[in-house]
This record gives structure tokens, C-alpha cells and sequence, in this order.
């Protein structure tokens, strides 16, 4: 039976041609970041279960974590509206002027507010729920690692198959999956950098409420499959602590 070479179009030949990583490399995480108006900064928090974060899905992250902390700056307001009259009233003495001291009596009820839920159960049901919020961050980033553990392994085995075979175009596609991978493990440790800035501006609070101070560990880049696994350590063995301090605050529900 005889064979005919048929010659395909240019353009044909282009599309079938085998991709280069380059064409199909995930994306390196990005950073969002603001400036809080009494120092500090707040990042953008990616998603670790919907893939890489983008400046999208961080500035959305960013916006949706700056309603409460602008909502909760309501004590502290009050508390300087407060100050500004005491001054005037301080400055006046021994004979204050009328005005100051019924703008410093109109101000002193929301304090006084503020400071009977700081110092009744408010802190340490916050501090407890923060807590119960980060183990649950923390045993989702477990997960994506233990995940991408398992992908490695099974990208080496075939990675080393295609070696022994001179099999350069498979072994081209599977390097690149596995680029992509330590990609996601790199976007998935994104999330525990937010979690120690959470946890250290918190310390104040959790010391009020008997449960600091906290020691947050430091992780490696997650390089390759042993530092993954190193870092799945030192992550269970963090969650183990903050659940005890949790427990003792009344537990997760």
C-alpha cells in the first residue's frame, strides 16, 4: 500500500506544534498592599483553593478585610473626640469654660461603652474565634502542601522515566508541570505571611485574654518535595499549639 506525505499549511503546523513552557507558565503571585492610617500595612490575602491570587483577587481580598477593621475603629474615635475637649478643660483649670466640660461630658458615655466591652468577654471571644479562624487557614494550606507533595512525587517518577527513555519533548512537558507546581506552592505559602502580621498586631489583645504570647515559627520556601515536607511539619505541629490555646478559651465550634 503506498503512503502519500501530504503537506500541511503553515499555520496548521504552528498550532500542532508541541507548546514551550513559556507559553503555559503559571504566573508568579502577585502583592497588594495599603498603608493603615495609625501605622501598619494590610496585604491582600489570596485564596489558596481558587489556584494563584491576582491583583484582582487580592485587592478584593483587601477590601473585603478593610470593612471590619474601619468598623472597629469606632472606639478608638470616640476615645479622640474625647481627648480634645479634656485638653481645653485641663488648660482651663481651675475655671474651665462652660463649653469644654459639656463637650468632654457628651464624649465620655461612648467611651465608657467601649471600655465595658473591652474589658468584659469581647477580647478573649475575639481572640478565640481568631484563633479557631487561623487553624482553619493554616489546615487549608496543610492540605494544598500535601497535595502538591503527592503531585511532585508522582511528576519525578515519570520525570525519570522520560530521562531513561531520551524522551525529550515529554520530558520537556513534564518539567514544565512541575515549574508550575512549585508555582502553586509558592502561591499557597502566600497565605501564612498575612496569618504572623494577624497574629503579631494580636498580641496585645491575646496577652489581655491569657492566651500569649504566641511564638509564630518561621517556614522555608518550599523549594522542592523534602522542604514541603518540612514545612507541613512545622505548620501541624503550629496548629497543634494555637488549638490548645484555643481549647482553653472555650474551643472551636
Amino acid at each position: 500500500m503506498t503512503s502519500i506525505d501530504i503537506a500541511l499549511p503553515d499555520d496548521l503546523q504552528e498550532a500542532l506544534k508541541q507548546p514551550i513552557c513559556a507559553d503555559i507558565s503559571l504566573p508568579k503571585p502577585g502583592e497588594v498592599k495599603i498603608d493603615l492610617p495609625f501605622g501598619g500595612t494590610l496585604k491582600g490575602m489570596g485564596d489558596i483553593t481558587k489556584g494563584i491570587p491576582s491583583d484582582c483577587s487580592l485587592s478584593f481580598s483587601l477590601m473585603l478585610q478593610l470593612g471590619p477593621i474601619l468598623a472597629n475603629l469606632e472606639c478608638f474615635v470616640s476615645l479622640l473626640r474625647l481627648i480634645k475637649p479634656l485638653i481645653d478643660v485641663i488648660k482651663g483649670l481651675p475655671f474651665p469654660p462652660v463649653e469644654a466640660i459639656k463637650e468632654f461630658a457628651e464624649a465620655v458615655p461612648p467611651v465608657l461603652e467601649c471600655i465595658g466591652k473591652i474589658f468584659g468577654l469581647g477580647i478573649p471571644l475575639f481572640i478565640k474565634d481568631l484563633l479557631c479562624l487561623i487553624i482553619k487557614l493554616l489546615r487549608c494550606m496543610i492540605d494544598q502542601l500535601k497535595s502538591l507533595v503527592a503531585l511532585l512525587g508522582g511528576l519525578q517518577l515519570q520525570i525519570d522515566a522520560a530521562s531513561a527513555e531520551g524522551n525529550e519533548e515529554l520530558l520537556k512537558s513534564l518539567e514544565c508541570a512541575k515549574e508550575n507546581a512549585m508555582c502553586s506552592g509558592e502561591a499557597a505559602m502566600q497565605a501564612f505571611e498575612p496569618i504572623t502580621l494577624i497574629l503579631e498586631l494580636a498580641a496585645p489583645l491575646m496577652e489581655m485574654a491569657g492566651a500569649g504570647p504566641i511564638e509564630i515559627p518561621g517556614v522555608a520556601p518550599v523549594e522542592d518535595i523534602e522542604a514541603a515536607e518540612q514545612v507541613i511539619g512545622v505548620l501541624e505541629e503550629f496548629v497543634d499549639t494555637l488549638q490548645l490555646v484555643a481549647d482553653g478559651l472555650g474551643g472551636c465550634d
